[in-house]
């Protein structure tokens, strides 16, 4: 999750973690590096300008980003370009895509001013899933068509809800401590709070809209006054919403002891692919430096929303004043850190995790269509997403 009005997932703040690209080198001219990613509208931008900033500051090599579409799709590119023999030289992959690539071993938002009319104060938004449920009432009852939204349903409502409410997503300490993990979402506290969103649809005060980034536009257009997203919305937000807003740390559910505990990460991060030119090698190591730096990490932090990737970055954004000057822009940052880190709290390593997302997708839209209730929906995707663990578990022995 991470921000304030809007805050996907906490936790989730979509780190640039530094990995891999590259591309050909040209006759007498700059070696060319191509560098797949899935930033698109302010965020590309964004990304853009880090890459012509690069290319300015030497002549040996050129950045150059590709935009390949959605994380997943950015993935399966990456993967069917590499088969082909025409990988990039970096490619970025979300998180979930990990253990994918490992095994290649070769935010609330709530308008500010409907917030006033439905009698709320924007610069307190609800800390408990109940005290949300309150102020989304209020805001339909002021007459928004949409109280509350969430992109990312799995991460947000299952991987993230289970980590902040000190709970296990999957045996094994999450997949961390071997391929053989099975998953365990589908237990009494994971079912109650899809029961509890479940009822929140029923009577008008959570709405459903897709499963990715889709509630975002129906923030900053005015639609939702409070949505769940990662914090690396931030940018898109602030470049359409034509109102001041907030940012708030994950919701968490009152009567679960310990919660909340901390946030596990979302993000990308860039994987350096084979088979290229030792000099175009050289090149994505400069270029992984430059993104390192404290400088460039520290902007694309503060001009995004996703979390510092390195210490410096952070610190040096605290030595500019910036979280002084942007309330709640650290958010995220306090609730991957609001507590030490449980064993099965520190993320996910589950193979084909983006299919089982896909799976965690299909049976939730069954629980908001009434076709099935949350205990047969998580069942059944457990089920599923095993079956796929002991796919990867089989392909990698």
């Amino acid at each position: 999750m991470s921000l304030k009005p809007l805050f996907r997932s906490l936790s989730v703040t979509a780190v640039l973690s530094v990995g891999t690209f590259g591309m050909s080198q040209t006759a007498r001219a700059a070696t060319e590096i191509q560098f797949w990613h899935a930033m698109e509208a302010a965020l590309g931008e964004r990304l853009n300008d880090i890459a012509n900033a690069f290319n300015a500051s030497q002549s040996d090599y050129k950045i150059v980003p590709v935009f390949k579409g959605t994380y997943d799709q950015t993935l399966a590119a990456g993967i069917a370009a590499y088969r082909s023999g025409n990988a990039p030289a970096i490619l970025q992959v979300y998180e979930v895509g990990t253990a994918t690539m490992m095994q290649a071993k070769k935010a609330v938002v709530p308008v500010s001013d409907v917030f006033k009319k439905a009698g709320l104060d924007p610069n307190q938004p609800p800390k408990t899933w109940a005290e949300l449920q309150t102020d989304a009432q209020k805001l339909k009852a002021s007459g928004m068509a949409c109280g509350y939204s969430s992109g990312w349903q799995s991460w947000i409502q299952l991987e993230n809800y289970s980590a902040w409410h000190g709970a296990p997503f999957a045996s094994k300490n999450n997949g961390f401590d071997g391929a053989d993990a099975q998953l365990e979402f589908n237990k009494p506290l994971q079912v109650a709070h899809i029961q509890f969103l479940q009822n929140m649809q029923k009577d008008g005060t959570f709405t459903y809209v897709g499963r990715k980034d889709e509630p975002v536009s129906k923030f900053y257009s005015g639609d939702c006054g409070i949505i769940t997203n990662s914090s690396g919305s931030l940018a898109t937000i602030k470049k359409y919403a034509k109102f001041n807003f907030g940012t708030g740390m994950m919701p968490y559910d009152a009567n679960v002891k310990g919660a909340p505990q901390n946030a596990i990460i979302g993000g990308a991060s860039l994987w350096v692919l084979s088979g290229k030119d030792p000099a175009v090698y050289k090149g994505v190591a400069k270029f992984l430096s430059y993104l390192s730096s404290p400088e460039v990490a520290a902007k694309w932090h503060q001009d995004t929303g996703y979390l510092p990737v390195t210490t410096a970055a952070y610190q040096l954004t605290q030595q500019q004043g910036f979280y002084e000057k942007n309330p709640g822009s650290d958010t995220a940052i306090k609730q991957m850190l609001n507590k030490p880190p449980l064993p099965y709290t520190k993320g996910l390593r589950l193979g084909n995790m983006p299919q089982i997302r896909t799976i965690i997708d299909e049976e939730l839209e069954q629980v908001w269509a009434e076709r099935k209730t949350p205990q047969q929906a998580l069942d059944s995707a457990v089920s599923r997403g095993d079956e796929l663990l002991r796919r990867f578990e089989k392909a990698g022995s």
